[in-house]
């Protein structure tokens, strides 16, 4: 599997500092809500508990509350600002709950979730094992998760033209969707099913996406970037390598965007070990047997 590398105080402190700039710039985000509210049909149960996963300002959480308005609706979000924004979308008539949360440490029981969402947010979490082992973990049996996440040519142009100036990393690196479908697999999530679609937006110049990247709080949080100022004449290295991909006047930027969704295992199904073996797990009360005296 390939490996991405978060900081994961960095990516908090990023998103932090977008909560009031986010929704200026998030027609793509927004976008992509759209395609995981049409996997919400396969669901076809009534839910008692829906979760959305890095909820950040609230939008989508409110979409869900308004599709299921019978239900307990809770936005979790790593960044206490962008949820403290959230409450903005909160109506009277169809309130949710909000709870500052890391998506790999869910503060809720076992089995207690029928929907768990997530629009763009997996992309910032290193450790799919423990990811996805915690939507295994929340999830009620037959219960859907639904999420989206960035692919690996996300940005390439971008990280292009950085490589044309350095080779420090400058823009996160995101994995690939057989990297997602094998970890969800081996986490004892049901029937994956997982597309990419890519989007190519486009820029007037090169400061504009950048822009609009600090405005959505998604900046580079690779362990290993640089941490001090770069220089100008750097900085111009690498705006002087974006303008050479400028196409019909315009400067582009890909995004690649995966859509998937999986089931809740039902109780005992095995699920994959790190060594290759499996390990299936019951509760006691579910064990029948007879002592002998």
């Amino acid at each position: 599997m390939s490996e991405s590398h978060f900081d994961k105080r960095q990516v908090r402190r990023n998103f932090g500092r977008a909560a009031n700039t986010y929704e200026q710039h998030d027609a793509l985000q927004q976008e992509v809500q759209g395609l995981l509210l049409d996997r919400l049909g396969f669901y076809l149960e009534a839910p008692t508990r829906v979760l959305d996963v890095g909820a950040g300002t609230g939008r989508g959480t409110a979409l869900l509350r308004k599709r299921y308005p019978k239900a307990q609706v809770i936005a979790a979000d790593l960044a206490l600002p962008m949820l403290r924004t959230a409450k903005k979308h909160i109506s009277w008539l169809k309130p949710f709950q909000r709870v500052c949360a890391d998506a790999t440490s869910l503060p809720l029981p076992d089995h207690s979730v029928d929907v768990l969402h997530s629009n763009l947010c997996f992309q910032w979490i290193d450790d799919l094992p423990a990811l996805f082992g915690e939507c295994v973990r929340v999830l009620k049996p037959g219960g859907l998760l639904v999420f989206s996440t960035f692919g690996p040519d996300t940005l390439k142009e971008l990280r292009a033209a950085w490589a044309e100036a350095d080779q420090q990393p400058h823009v996160s690196r995101f994995l690939d969707m057989h990297d997602l479908g094998d970890a969800m697999i081996n986490a004892g999530l049901r029937d994956p099913v997982l597309d990419v679609d890519r989007y190519t937006l486009t820029y007037s110049e090169p400061r504009l996406l950048l822009k609009e990247l600090q405005g959505l709080g998604a900046t580079n949080a690779d362990r290993e970037r640089e941490r001090h100022l770069l220089g100008k004449r750097h900085y111009q290295r690498m705006l002087a390598a974006y303008e050479s991909l400028r196409i019909d006047g315009r400067i582009p930027a890909t995004w690649e965007v995966v859509t998937a969704h999986a089931w809740g295992p039902p109780h005992g199904q095995s699920r994959r070990t790190p060594g290759g073996g499996e390990m299936a797990s019951f509760s006691v009360d579910s064990l029948r047997g007879s002592r002998r005296r």
